[in-house]
């Protein structure tokens, strides 16, 4: 039995590479949805809607200022996603490699390492950013919304090691080609966020704090059942032992050399989105209300990407174990394919999001003072449209990277994206065009469109270069 389950994924890795991207990429879709599902439906909770259901009388902790106390905290939240994301994404791409090079032990150590690791950082994270809590969410502009953010924040804090266990656990799964079981774990703990949202928020009447509580309710019990899976069940493909085990190293190395510039270019995001709060802020002077904006809107971004997030954990897998194997017709094609297929599903979603923007926008506008957001909403919406194909092309270039071991070249090009273009255009639309917080949306649409279209130049010059040195080392040694 063990045999068959450890043969499946392998051979979906090292199969045909069109095959392996969707197979692999439907299941963290599927997954992905759900969850990002989850987070539109959490913002509904938070904003006041459906509250009628669950009680007579307004719950304190709704409305715009519960909005605009999930975007302060989300951009560290995002953090830890962020940290555990790259360490996972560093461990899969390591584990895919060994597949491909037929390296079993090598993929057990690679785990062992990867779970460690994150254990310590995730430690180190829930402590420091717990008992800063209060002077952050100060420093960085936190008004009406501040104890609301603190609340919330202290929470997410306080089991943020179970984001980081997740991620990591989920990571190892995709990338010895198990994205089924990776999808039931995210699935679940989604679904059981979604049931136990409504019941702290408005049946406990704990408003805001109430939808972090069941966040780390929801993710505990899902933590559960993944160390069921690779601790105790043990069927998964690499075997996971801390039995005289010791830090190797040359795969600390291996790694952090994906991990580490995955976790930067993730942090790279949370750290724009600080910038980006503080530019509407202090620049589009557009207060609270700009940040519950651009938070909330963020979301609907969240869900038209999701595809693309998905496609990305089976091109990081199947380029790796193809990398593994010196098959780099193999790579180019699964590459290739997996742009064209997020271009097309991008195209259907923005066209659509754009027509239903105003339906949207009505969904999270109905709770307590959220009114006054309703046409800046409707306005980021539709603007934010525009780079959703585009998208297709950066995310596939930055997960053939991560697999093919060149973490920092995708690090080098989300840096300009995100740290460099966003902030700039984000200020030059809003100020130099005097187009205001409008300025600052379409900002973020040149930034995304220019970042890709250098991404995927960048990637498609170093499949070359593979290609090249591959056929140019047998005639070298003819001669």
């Amino acid at each position: 039995m063990v045999e068959t389950i450890e043969t499946k994924g392998v051979k979906t890795l090292l199969g045909d590479p069109k095959r392996a991207i969707i197979k692999l990429a439907i299941p963290m879709i599927i997954a992905m949805s759900v969850q990002t599902i989850y987070n539109f439906v959490d913002a509904l909770w938070v904003s006041g809607f459906g509250s009628s259901l669950f009680t007579s009388s307004p719950v304190e902790g709704t409305g715009k200022f519960a909005l605009a106390a999930i975007g302060f905290v989300l951009p560290f939240y995002m953090m830890a996603v962020s940290i555990s994301t790259g360490i996972g994404v560093g461990g899969s791409s390591a584990v895919s490699r060994r597949i491909g090079a037929r390296d079993k032990e090598g993929a057990d150590n690679v785990a062992i390492h990867s779970i460690i690791i994150t254990v310590l950082i995730s430690v180190a994270f829930t402590i420091i950013f717990y008992l800063f809590a209060d002077e952050l969410f100060r420093v960085i502009g936190a008004g009406g919304s501040l104890e609301l953010a603190i609340s919330y924040g202290r929470i997410i804090f306080a089991g943020s090691i179970v984001i980081f266990f997740i991620n990591i656990a989920t990571a190892l799964l995709r990338g010895e080609g198990d994205a089924k079981r990776a999808m039931y774990a995210l699935l679940i703990g989604a679904g059981l966020n979604i049931i136990l949202d409504p019941i702290f928020i408005f049946t406990f009447r704990m408003g805001v704090s109430g939808a972090a509580y069941a966040t780390i309710l929801s993710m505990f019990i899902t933590s559960l059942i993944l160390i069921y899976w690779l601790f105790f069940r043990k069927d998964t493909y690499v075997s996971i032992s801390f039995k005289d085990f010791k830090f190797k190293k040359e795969i600390l190395k291996d790694i952090f050399k994906v991990g580490f510039p995955a976790s930067i270019q993730q942090l790279s995001m949370s750290f724009t989105m600080l910038i980006l709060n503080y530019i509407i802020v202090n620049v589009a002077l557009a207060g609270d209300n700009g940040v519950a904006v651009y938070s909330t809107g963020w979301r609907v971004v969240t869900i038209a990407i999701l595809p693309l997030l998905g496609l990305a954990t089976a091109v990081t897998s199947v380029t790796g174990a193809a990398y593994g194997e010196k098959n780099y017709e193999k790579l180019d094609t699964a590459f290739l394919h997996s742009v064209k297929f997020g271009l097309a599903i991008e195209m259907i979603i923005a066209f659509s999001i754009f027509l239903l923007a105003p339906f949207i926008t009505i969904i999270f506008t109905t709770g307590q003072g959220s009114s006054e957001i309703a046409s800046d909403l409707e306005s980021f919406l539709k603007i934010s449209c525009f780079f959703y194909p585009g998208a297709a092309f950066g995310i596939a270039a930055s997960a053939m990277f991560q697999g093919t071991g060149k973490g920092t070249y995708a690090l080098v090009a989300t840096l300009l994206r995100t740290s460099i273009l966003m902030p700039f255009l984000g200020v030059f639309f809003c100020c130099l065009l005097k187009l205001g917080l409008t300025g600052v949306w379409w900002g973020i649409v040149a930034a995304n469109l220019a970042g890709s279209t250098i991404s995927f130049s960048w990637a498609k010059l170093y499949i070359y270069q593979l290609k090249t040195q591959r056929i140019m080392k047998p005639v070298i040694s003819m001669r």
